[in-house]
């Protein structure tokens, strides 16, 4: 009864006109810059970071939050539409949103994906209201080991599960995690692989390789192989989701965000692994002509189910923010920053020393998810629209986004290389079946499974055998090899069930 009260004292702080209308800014700017290539959250929120000064800390930090939960929305849109990810955590989403649209289906796939995250965002403030304290105290007791095999899940998922190969996906996956090499070592500072470029001493740019992968590869692959044929592909769709798409996709809302809540709540990447897992969950569970829909038509559930589990773990985040001063994001660390901009320590007493500003900023996620889908699903007509533009137009338009998106990041022409190099990889392993998918999770996880590896060695003293003495991580071990072998066994099963 303690948490209703004091929750209903957040929605009237959270409530008074001032705060409305800085939550409406924020989530507005946040649905904006989701759809911008190479502008993520993270970078938004830092640059509007001196407000701090000027702004009470109540109304910034519900900015904040506003701008970041309405980027997940936002990344949506461009990745269904163009097969071009606003950030990182809409690459599944354009896995199977952009053949969605290719095939007519563009209104449903944008429906599905906000009000997916209208309920993943709702159900993952709950837990944050409810078990912000109990679920943060048993993600701490999470390891280097535990963390880790989370991360080989998440490898061997997406190698196995994309693509038609599982070898064609390992390799794509390897090329990722070579390209993680590139840059500073993160324990013995040495720069490695970087051929003697300065730009590359920092590694190579994320969200670069996904604009590079997706965007430039799309565009360039329709010019040289499409031609004539992408005319006819994207047509209008209707704006509605019909009762068959709402039958398959309220179990992967509620299925992604199942998958995402507990993601939001320990440092292990972000949202790139629940959303990944999600996906090959639903491509897994899918039966018949549904399953049949992935990688041809578009299947709804690979575009609901991620967008669910994307929202989920970015809600979720905040549980380890305010309870423990733990940023689990790039974006959450800015939001630290904003804390102790106003003198504030996020952690165990923020709930008592700061009570009046965490319940409004609770609140205020309730509010920007109603906000946020209340701004995307009358939109939706009007994002279709851009389908109708013709197609050398279009593809102009993603290839002067993308370029100005890179360029701004680090004013770099170096980066413009890179990019386009990148692009022609892109239609390279496209031409030739390869899923691009796993290069960009090598590339995310790469780097943190490597520092994970070495902390669990130093535990272990040097010996392997710290993954077998805590449970688990064993446990994990053993859905890694499930996932591994259980579907050969299930192939030659069926096989043998054929020939009998």
């Amino acid at each position: 009864m303690d948490i209703f009260n004091q929750l209903l004292q957040g929605f009237a702080t959270a409530a008074t006109p001032v705060n409305l209308l800085w939550c409406f800014v924020g989530c507005a700017l946040g649905t904006a810059i989701g759809v911008l290539p190479g502008i993520g959250p993270a970078v938004a929120v830092a640059m509007l970071l001196p407000i701090t000064a000027k702004v009470e800390a109540t109304a910034s930090m519900i900015f904040f939050a506003g701008i970041y939960y309405g980027a997940m929305y936002g990344g949506s849109t461009t990745s269904i539409l163009l097969n071009t990810p606003g950030e990182t955590a809409s690459m599944v989403t354009a896995m199977e949103g952009n053949r969605m649209a290719k095939s007519g289906r563009a209104g449903a796939a944008l429906a599905t994906a906000a009000i997916g995250s209208f309920v993943a965002g709702t159900i993952a403030t709950v837990l944050v209201t409810l078990f912000a304290p109990i679920v943060a105290e048993l993600a701490v007791k999470l390891g280097p080991p535990e963390y880790f095999m989370l991360m080989l899940l998440a490898f061997t998922t997406v190698s196995a599960v994309l693509g038609k190969s599982t070898v064609r996906g390992l390799t794509a996956l390897f090329v990722g995690l070579a390209a993680g090499l590139v840059g500073l070592d993160q324990i013995s500072g040495q720069a490695r692989y970087t051929g003697g470029v300065p730009e590359l001493l920092d590694g190579v740019e994320i969200v670069l390789v996904a604009v590079g992968l997706f965007a430039v590869a799309e565009a360039m692959y329709a010019v040289l192989y499409e031609g004539r044929v992408a005319e006819s592909q994207n047509r209008m769709s209707r704006v509605h989701m019909t009762g068959r798409d709402w039958r398959r996709s309220w179990p992967a809302w509620l299925r992604g965000t199942a998958i995402g809540a507990p993601f939001g709540c320990i440092p292990a990447g972000g949202t790139e692994i629940p959303t990944f897992l999600s996906y090959a969950a639903e491509k897994k569970l899918a039966k018949g002509s549904d399953q049949a829909e992935f990688g041809t038509a578009g299947a709804i559930e690979g575009v609901a189910g991620p967008e669910a589990a994307n929202n989920a773990t970015v809600t979720a985040a905040m549980i380890p923010l305010l309870t423990l001063g733990i940023p689990t994001s790039n974006t959450t660390a800015i939001l630290l920053g904003a804390f102790q901009n106003y003198g504030i320590q996020p952690g165990p007493q923020l709930f008592t020393s700061s009570s009046a500003l965490v319940w409004a900023l609770i609140a205020s996620l309730y509010i920007g998810n109603v906000m946020l889908l209340v701004l995307n699903l009358p939109l939706v007509g009007l994002w279709v629209k851009l389908l109708k533009i013709p197609k050398p137009y279009l593809y102009a338009g993603i290839l002067i986004f993308a370029t100005v998106g890179v360029y701004g990041m680090r004013q770099s022409a170096f980066d413009l290389f890179l990019l386009y190099g990148i692009g022609v990889l892109g239609v390279v392993m496209r031409r030739f079946d390869f899923p691009t998918a796993p290069v960009v999770v090598g590339m995310i996880l790469g780097p943190l499974a490597e520092a994970q590896l070495r902390n669990a060695m130093s535990i272990g003293e040097g010996s392997a055998m710290v993954f077998l003495q805590r449970p688990m991580s064993v446990i994990l071990i053993v859905v890694v090899l499930a996932v591994l072998i259980l579907p050969r066994l299930a192939k030659r099963w069926s096989a043998r069930r054929l020939l009998a």
